[in-house]
């Protein structure tokens, strides 16, 4: 997770210096999002059959070879050429982070202790810890970029990679499934009406944060940060990491809290899924609220600039608490023998998310700048809470099949 942050923030951040438009900057991204939908759709199903393990040494092995390949891009190349080469090595990081993601997350079902909230606080002990490491990659992108230049940062990190890779290889415990050999694809598709409303709420969630996340307001900071002369690019470019950093920072810390938050050990499932209907509509409010300021001050302006960090960070510890109960209720609709398929299903839901927002990032920044990102994002969150709305308890009888 750390070197999938900072791969995003060293691609964004140069291509922009380059001379790229934000939906050619959005385009280097889609293959990574699509790639990640069909990673974790196939993904659940490659894990059933061939073991956990696997899966999580072939996301760490590819991360590796994808740093390397990303280190043979030439500038002089044309640019229809380049955006094709970093999409593809985007694309294969993509399917690396989703292989390695899917595997823990699976793990931590079948390994949680069941009571006093035991699998809610593991989920978003794991889940917060990943976010706060990706926040770090933010930053350490950007000042690799400013530090070493874009070629000495991602083979310095496909270096290290490598030896987490190694290590894990030779101190990975033994316990986690191996996989069985009648595992079916048609499996991955869920019956279950909770898993299959949760995944919708989690596809507009996130496509909520990546509307503004991705392209729109790291390239609306560079503007009002940069004067343009190096000396000024380096000083943007450590500021835009740091603030993308402290955001994933935040996020992952709050998540990793959210069962202290709620209560959780002593709370029902049905309480929390209410919870997760309350805390859709709270995070709503954020980005109408920016939207309005956007709107009332007509461009760019100090104080603007300094309502959407205050603003940001707030829908950071909002999406924190949302993301943490979806995290825990996929466990949770699950049963121990799909879980490795309910949650591909349901991450697929996310990088479906990510990709819609991606998309949107550029186009509706381009198109209509801060005010109409920013209403798509409320769009959209109003959509996840209406789908969270649909979500119920789970009867023993009825459970997951």
């Amino acid at each position: 997770m750390l070197t999938d942050g900072a791969l995003r923030m060293l691609v964004l951040l140069h291509f922009h210096t380059l001379g790229f438009s934000p939906v050619q900057l959005a385009y280097l991204f889609v293959l990574y999002e699509i790639a990640g939908m069909v990673t974790n759709l196939s993904a659940g199903w490659l894990a059933a059959r061939f073991g956990l393990t696997s899966t999580l040494y072939a996301g760490l092995g590819l991360q590796v070879a994808a740093l390397v390949a990303l280190a043979f891009l030439d500038p002089g190349w044309a640019v229809g050429a380049s955006v094709a080469y970093v999409m593809a090595v985007q694309g294969a990081s993509g399917v690396a982070k989703d292989l390695a993601k899917m595997s823990s997350k699976s793990a931590v079902k079948l390994l949680a202790p069941k009571e006093d909230g035991g699998l809610f606080r593991w989920v978003a002990v794991l889940t917060g810890s990943k976010n706060a490491v990706k926040g770090v990659g933010f930053l350490l992108g950007a000042a690799l970029l400013a530090g070493v230049g874009f070629t000495g940062a991602v083979l310095g990190m496909a270096a290290v990679l490598a030896a987490i890779l190694v290590a894990v290889l030779v101190a990975m415990p033994p316990g986690l499934p191996r996989g069985r050999k009648g595992a079916k694809f048609s499996e991955v598709f869920s019956k279950s009406a909770n898993v299959n409303w949760l995944s919708a709420a989690r596809v507009v969630l996130f496509g909520a944060r990546d509307v503004w996340f991705v392209v729109g307001i790291p390239i609306y900071f560079y503007a009002v940060l940069s004067d343009g002369t190096e000396a000024g690019n380096r000083t943007a470019f450590f500021l835009i990491g740091s603030f993308m950093a402290l955001w994933i920072i935040l996020y992952g810390a709050v998540q990793a809290a959210a069962p202290r938050l709620l209560g959780a050990a002593t709370r029902p499932e049905a309480d929390l899924i209410r919870a997760a209907r309350l805390w859709a509509w709270a995070l709503l409010g954020v980005p109408a609220a920016l939207t309005l300021a956007a709107l009332a001050a007509g461009g760019p302006a100090p104080w603007l600039t300094a309502t959407l960090v205050a603003g940001l960070l707030a829908f950071g510890a909002l999406f924190a608490v949302n993301s943490a109960l979806h995290s825990y209720l996929i466990l949770a609709f699950s049963r121990a023998e799909r879980v490795t398929m309910d949650v591909g299903f349901y991450y697929m839901a996310n990088a479906a998310g990510r990709l819609i927002g991606t998309l949107l990032s550029g186009l509706t920044y381009q198109a209509g700048g801060l005010p109409l990102m920013l209403g798509t994002a409320t769009a959209m969150l109003a959509l996840s809470a209406l789908a969270a709305g649909r979500l119920r308890p789970e009867q023993p009888e009825t459970a997951t099949a």
